[in-house]
């Protein structure tokens, strides 16, 4: 059988992303979905940083530009999309946060599919404990 990561948080955040699509819908910005996720969050005392910048070493420095819409618990690092379908690139993207924040999983929340939300789940095979 598999192992779930982050069992518990994981059915919370998926139950949160639910709740919001029942409310409202597919036809709203990826800005009002992030925003109505952050009061989703306070209301529910999950613990989150919105639009935290992730760095990442290069030689002796430490670069920025990874800039991902949550992360939730210390944990989870969270992409918001309101888009007609993921792609390659936002799977990509979600890789360099993983890696940059050396964080185990990822899930791509996408809103704008037609007739349903898409949660894609990312893992990180780099994760380091």
């Amino acid at each position: 059988m598999t192992e779930i990561i982050y069992k518990e948080l994981s059915y919370e955040l998926n139950g949160i992303f639910y709740s919001i699509y029942n409310v409202l819908g597919c036809i709203h910005s990826e800005r009002q979905y992030q925003d109505a996720v952050e009061i989703r969050f306070k209301q529910r005392g999950v613990k989150f940083e919105r639009e935290k910048d992730l760095l990442f070493d290069f030689e002796d420095s430490k670069i920025g530009g990874n800039k991902v819409d949550f992360v939730a618990e210390a944990k989870i690092p969270i992409d918001i999309k309101a888009k007609k379908y993921i792609t390659k690139r936002d799977f990509k993207q979600m890789l360099r946060y993983l890696k940059a924040g050396n964080y185990k999983l990822g899930p791509i929340v996408n809103f704008g599919s037609l007739n349903k939300i898409t949660i894609k789940r990312i893992i990180n095979s780099g994760f380091k404990k």
